[in-house]
């Protein structure tokens, strides 16, 4: 029924038009749609055309081949997974365990141990809240980062407001934290760890085997939000020793509203549902599972498998090309967070002498950001770069360059033009910046108060 409705619109149609609705194929996209003669117009802002993206850690493209393999879960096999009666119910049910066991394949799981969600966040949720309600009558303490996602900082905050104990572990200037330091803060009554893989704003990848060892060694269970990590990294959760992972769909080139959650079985873990329903997902996570996003989700994880190695040489290729020709060109250029333990596709940079705000209203034909998505309303300065120690005024200059598998080499030319000329245009109207060329020690200047 679907595919003779979709034969109609073909046929009804500008079929040229229709067909471009609804291929997945970038090729017969005509660089026509992408032509605004007038320019666009979006929230006070205009800009002449599309611009060229580089906010892969906010979001990734879906990839062409998993919206080919979402496709048919809209059209014709729209069954409910959980309906146990009928062939539609029988082949959903069958496309979600072989996503489930294409996102296990990538991190070395097995297909028991995960649990879809809506997304990361919810994983982060579930796992935090859940694991501390469930052992609430003996563990009272959960260990995480500074730097973490804003969700699992609120989820700890949330824990804190219930009576639960929760240290904040500092940074370093390179953004990873001290391991002896972690040794030391665990306590008998400690029922968690929670710290990122790869960190969403500077891209900076903690030690999680080493954490996970210290976790074993005092048999503490230890969570980590490996959105930013997987696909992108080797995951591998017997080695990292993790006993709850948090993934997302959307970082991958799967799609958005997606995620799934990491449940160790032995040693078994247990959590609170955080949400009431259906039992479907084991009673962790109840509600009817999407089908489509769910398939979508393994095709992006398979894919992942396969590429991991290609697109990291690619990417590492395009982030050298891109940080080179900045720094060839203009000075005061300082990466924040560790160049060694590092994903390749996040670029996290400050530039000195340059107010942020300026610097990115007039990136207008960049898609770039200052941070986490989840707090760019925000005009304070990013509480990652701060729990580095980056100084305010350096903190309100950085720009996040996201890399990713569909990024060109054009693109980062264009957008390393498009941002020196930005700079340099900003550092003319500054007055700091003169007096720093004209050697003057700023910091060692006493403003005058009004």
């Amino acid at each position: 029924m679907a595919s003779k409705l979709l034969r109609q619109t073909l046929t009804k149609t500008n079929r040229t038009a229709a067909i471009r609705c609804f291929s997945t194929a970038a090729s017969v996209v005509s660089p026509s749609e992408y032509e605004y003669p007038t320019g666009i117009t979006m929230k006070g802002v205009k800009i002449s055309g599309r611009p060229l993206y580089l906010d892969m850690q906010a979001t990734t493209p879906v990839d062409p081949r998993v919206l080919d393999s979402m496709l048919p879960f809209y059209l014709s096999r729209y069954g409910n997974p959980h309906s146990r009666t009928h062939l539609y119910g029988w082949e959903s049910e069958t496309a979600v365990e072989t996503a489930r066991a294409q996102v296990a394949a990538l991190i070395g799981a097995s297909p028991k141990e995960i649990v879809f969600t809506s997304g990361a966040t919810e994983s982060n949720n579930i796992s935090i809240k859940g694991v501390m309600h469930f052992y609430k009558d003996k563990k009272r303490h959960i260990i995480t980062t500074q730097t973490e996602h804003k969700c699992v900082l609120d989820s700890c905050r949330h824990l804190q407001q219930e009576g639960f104990e929760v240290t904040y572990l500092p940074v370093g200037s390179d953004g990873l934290i001290d391991l002896d330091r972690l040794r030391k803060e665990i306590r008998p009554d400690t029922g968690l760890v929670s710290v990122m893989a790869v960190n969403n704003e500077i891209g900076v990848v903690q030690p999680v085997e080493e954490i996970g060892k210290i976790c074993k060694e005092f048999n503490v269970p230890f969570h980590t939000d490996a959105a930013q990590a997987l696909g992108k990294i080797k995951v591998d959760v017997e080695k990292w020793n993790v006993s709850l992972m948090s993934l997302s769909g959307h970082k991958i080139y799967g799609p958005k509203g997606v995620g799934a959650l990491y449940l160790r079985r032995r040693p078994r873990i247990r959590v609170e549902p955080q949400m009431n329903g259906g039992g479907q997902e084991r009673g962790i996570r109840s509600g009817t599972v999407p089908t489509p996003l769910v398939v979508g989700m393994g095709a992006a994880c398979e894919l992942a498998m396969k590429e991991m190695e290609y697109d990291e040489n690619r990417i590492k290729g395009l982030q050298e090309r891109l940080l080179n020709g900045i720094r060839e060109k203009i000075d005061g250029v300082v990466v924040n967070g560790s160049m060694d333990r590092r994903y390749v596709g996040n670029l996290n940079l400050s530039f000195a002498y340059v107010e942020g705000e300026s610097l990115l209203m007039g990136l207008k034909e960049v898609a770039v950001s200052s941070g986490s998505a989840c707090t760019s309303a925000s005009l304070e300065p990013s509480y990652v770069l701060r729990a580095l120690g980056v100084d305010e005024d350096m903190a309100h200059t950085s720009i996040r360059f996201g890399i990713g598998r569909f990024t060109t080499e054009e693109e980062i030319d264009r957008a390393v033009e498009l941002t020196v000329k930005q700079v340099e245009k900003l550092r003319e109207m500054s007055p700091l910046y003169e007096m720093v060329k004209e050697g003057i020690d700023i910091k060692q200047i006493q403003w005058a108060q009004h």
